[in-house]
């Protein structure tokens, strides 16, 4: 099979963004638009990816480079034929090249892989529109074939009304487009070198000309401000949505949900409005999402409860446990099996064992708790001495009293209970009660004070 080549054309500098950031860095579903270009382009396995950038600096090649293989500058710009023409020194001539664009996020595979089964000659993907102005216009002979592609300022009028527009995207014999680059000229109303015009040349020497459309049109849409952003990411989580839904997944209102990376999910998972889902997130059977939690890179057990509000960054949540409402899960969080973890709890950097509960109110960092502990509102492992940080240990069966502190280092046995209101700079022995207080007194007399006079 023919060795495949990928050129990646992004160095447009987005003006109509109104950013100093690169148009292709800006993020669609969680990540830069051309991140979502890279990752198609390496499902097809591809010989070499090369990417042609330009404003922005180094900023594309420095976001960008473990996605491709080379980075290629065009300064100045002179149109998508002289960005082309800046990738060829380094590509093999016994191949084929596959020209995608940073800023048409949604390019599936299905699409190119068709692309590259369409034929031999120069491939073309087009589309129809129902309003094709700005685009290149597909000609064609009687016979319909292809015989040139007219950009929409060098168009005539009966060649506007065309409704076969080019989106750019094509596959050429590497060394029959060596050739056509070498001959392109600049002579139009735009005084730039058009990649389009290898059409003509290609149909003038016999060479056959492909097209292909794709199956969704949003795969060859591309982003030019920030409402048509707004607009392909919206389309971006519809898909998501219905794919998810096809699978089994419950969602309480699809147009209400964020995807922001990967989220797999196991049988029966429900899923409520305003959800939010980072990085690569797993969701076993059964397990249920309250309003607006945010989820990142995360695995939730099957039968888990997640309530409102609740925030899992980095973390490992085990079967039918109770997270929230407002809970938070820090990065290094581990709950084991049936573990709770309720109102406004958070938890950094612990593992949290079968059974054990801290409900309300409590900071648990750097700690690890054992199996089936019950620790009370209000409770806070002081893990942090302003300079290091240092780890507490709570053994099994133990019982922590509200409002209690844990100066680490420090170990609470198994089984032992610490009464409310303690503050604990020492270990505490197994089986037994510890507590620290002040005795408790009255002052006669003593009068609140009130506001002065102004």
């Amino acid at each position: 099979m023919t060795a495949l080549n990928i050129i990646i054309l992004a160095a447009g500098k987005g003006t109509r963004m109104f950013s100093d950031k690169p148009k292709v860095l800006h993020a669609l579903a969680g990540k830069p638009l051309v991140q979502h270009v890279l990752e198609c382009a390496i499902s097809l396995q591809p010989e070499q990816i090369c990417v042609v950038y330009g404003h922005g600096g180094e900023a594309v090649p420095q976001a960008m480079q473990r996605y491709a293989d080379r980075f290629v500058l065009q300064e100045p710009q002179l149109g998508t034929g002289h960005a082309v023409q800046q990738a060829m020194p380094h590509l093999n001539d016994d191949s084929r090249t596959l020209i995608l664009y940073g800023d048409v996020p949604l390019i599936q595979h299905s699409t190119l892989h068709q692309m590259q089964q369409a034929g031999n000659g120069l491939v073309l993907l087009t589309v129809d529109l129902d309003d094709p102005t700005g685009y290149g216009r597909i000609v064609r002979d009687p016979q319909g074939d292809v015989l040139s592609i007219v950009e929409q300022k060098d168009a005539s009028a009966e060649e506007l009304e065309i409704s076969e527009v080019n989106t750019g995207i094509m596959l050429a014999p590497t060394t029959k487009l060596r050739e056509w680059l070498s001959k392109l000229g600049n002579n139009n109303a735009q005084g730039e070198y058009y990649l389009t015009d290898i059409v003509a040349m290609a149909v003038q020497q016999g060479v056959s000309v492909h097209t292909v459309q794709p199956e969704q049109r949003w795969e060859v849409e591309g982003i030019n401000n920030k409402t048509q952003l707004a607009a392909l990411e919206r389309i971006r989580q519809q898909d998501v949505a219905g794919k998810l839904m096809a699978q089994g997944v419950t969602l309480a209102d699809p147009a209400r949900l964020d995807v922001r990376g990967e989220l797999n999910c196991g049988r029966d998972v429900e899923i409520d409005v305003g959800c939010i889902f980072e990085g690569k997130v797993m969701l076993g059977d059964r397990v249920k999402v309250g309003a607006y939690s945010v989820i990142r890179s995360a695995s939730i057990g099957s039968g888990t409860q997640v309530a409102p509000y609740t925030h899992i960054d980095q973390s490992e949540v085990g079967a039918n446990c109770q997270l929230g409402p407002y809970a938070r899960l820090r990065p290094g969080t581990k709950l084991q099996d049936e573990a709770h973890v309720g109102n406004f709890t958070e938890i950094k950097n612990s593992e949290i064992g079968k059974g054990s509960k801290a409900n309300h109110l409590s900071y648990i960092g750097d700690s690890t708790v054992g199996s089936r502990v019950n620790i009370g509102a209000g409770t806070i492992t002081c893990n942090y001495d302003g300079a290091n940080k240092f780890r507490t240990i709570i053994e099994d069966d133990a019982f922590i009293g509200s409002d209690t502190q844990l100066v680490a280092p420090v170990t609470v046995g198994k089984g032992a209970t610490i009464g409310a209101g303690s503050t604990i700079t020492k270990d505490t022995p197994a089986g037994e009660l510890t507590l620290s207080r002040s005795k408790q007194v009255t002052i006669a007399g003593w009068q609140r004070p009130v506001k002065g006079m102004k």
